[in-house]
């Protein structure tokens, strides 16, 4: 079946936060992690039947939702998780908000590696936990955690890491040696792990698999909170449906403990269209990455000939990171703003200096952005 990435919906004018924050405005947006494309039709099909059935109550968790993510976290990365360890969640950021309540007390400190997705950095904060960051390195031409650093940043109040996987925004997918050295500090100085692995559907190399920290063995799945969705895979985050999968009583006890009264029940079209995702929606999804392939060698050759900028080669996501401190101007934000583009700031996510190129978007409009970048620099 041939599924068009080409000629996606139209969202100007729509509810789309996305395209709303430059409405009236001739600039393209390619910032917030959220693709152009539509959702699958499977899932499309899953919604109607459920809307059709016309009753939106109280839902439960479907077992058969159950059923399905279980196999397809075995199929797809030959991790077998006991349905129980699930917790369901009506958004990953959410996730990481509660896990941060969930581990240690108020004073205590959560450590995570910059660049990073900004919500890493505020979910600690507003836990009333202290945040230390280490920066990834750059070897080789591909971004690395610095684990002497790492290790050296741990203190006695220390109590969380919190791990992007494949990461945000640099786009890595950690090997599995990278992510035992990561376990092996944190198992040595008894931290409990967060990992997010959102994207964990969208590797690119076709050379790299997606490797769950989690399943790595031993003992490190016992200190492991592992943050899942099919929201960035299938296009579908504004259903709001999440889970963490803790294989430690204790720990889903706590986590448990933490959304108690605040965090609401996922909702009844965020489980159709779930299942529906992983049950149904292998052929969109391996369309999808063909066409992404194609996208992020459009901006790495773009970018390479753009005096001032360079990036890397996308393992994952489809988030390319760009460094602009080469152009020489303030705000890189907004210089690329003038010229059209809407990009993510980097120094929200802990880099100033640099930006991240969302380009989840049909091929016509990712050139038409990296032709007016390539203006803009020209011109500069």
């Amino acid at each position: 079946m041939a599924f068009d990435f080409a000629h996606p919906p139209e969202r100007r004018g729509s509810d789309s936060v996305k395209w709303g924050r430059y409405a009236g405005r001739d600039v393209l947006p390619l910032w917030v992690a959220d693709m152009d494309f539509a959702a699958p039709p499977a899932v499309l099909a899953a919604l109607h039947r459920r809307v059709d059935h016309g009753v939106f109550g109280y839902g439960d968790v479907p077992d058969s939702l159950v059923d399905v993510v279980v196999e397809s976290l075995a199929r797809d990365h030959a991790w077998h998780v006991d349905p129980q360890w699930i917790v369901w969640l009506p958004g990953l950021v959410t996730g990481l908000n509660v896990v941060c309540r969930a581990v240690g007390e108020p004073g205590d400190a959560v450590l995570t590696a910059t660049p990073i997705y900004p919500p890493f950095l505020s979910a600690p904060r507003l836990s009333a936990r202290d945040v230390i960051t280490v920066d990834l390195v750059n070897v080789d031409n591909r971004w690395q955690w610095d684990l002497a650093r790492l290790e050296a940043a741990i203190t006695p109040r220390t109590r969380l890491l919190m791990l992007c996987n494949p990461h945000n925004p640099v786009g890595r997918a950690f090997s599995r040696a990278e992510l035992a050295g990561i376990a092996e500090i944190a198992e040595r100085h008894d931290l409990i792990i967060c990992s997010d692995e959102i994207h964990c559907g969208l590797v690119l190399d076709d050379r790299t698999q997606h490797v769950p920290i989690a399943a790595l063995g031993g003992n490190v799945a016992d200190r492991c909170v592992t943050l899942m969705a099919p929201s960035k895979t299938w296009n579908i985050p504004g259903l709001g449906c999440s889970f963490a999968i803790v294989g430690n009583p204790a720990l889903r006890r706590r986590l448990h403990e933490a959304m108690r009264g605040i965090v609401p029940h996922v909702n009844v079209l965020g489980f159709a269209a779930t299942e529906a995702a992983y049950r149904e929606g292998g052929a969109w999804r391996e369309a999808l990455l063909a066409y992404l392939r194609g996208n992020a060698r459009c901006v790495f050759d773009a970018v390479a000939r753009m005096p001032g900028l360079s990036s890397w080669p996308v393992e994952a996501t489809y988030l390319a990171w760009i460094d602009a401190r080469g152009l020489g101007v303030e705000h890189p934000i907004r210089f690329f703003e003038q010229a059209g583009v809407g990009l993510s700031d980097g120094a929200d996510f802990g880099a100033p200096g640099f930006v991240r190129l969302n380009f989840g978007c049909s091929r016509s409009t990712l050139e038409d952005a990296l032709a007016r970048m390539g203006r803009a620099i020209g011109n500069s």
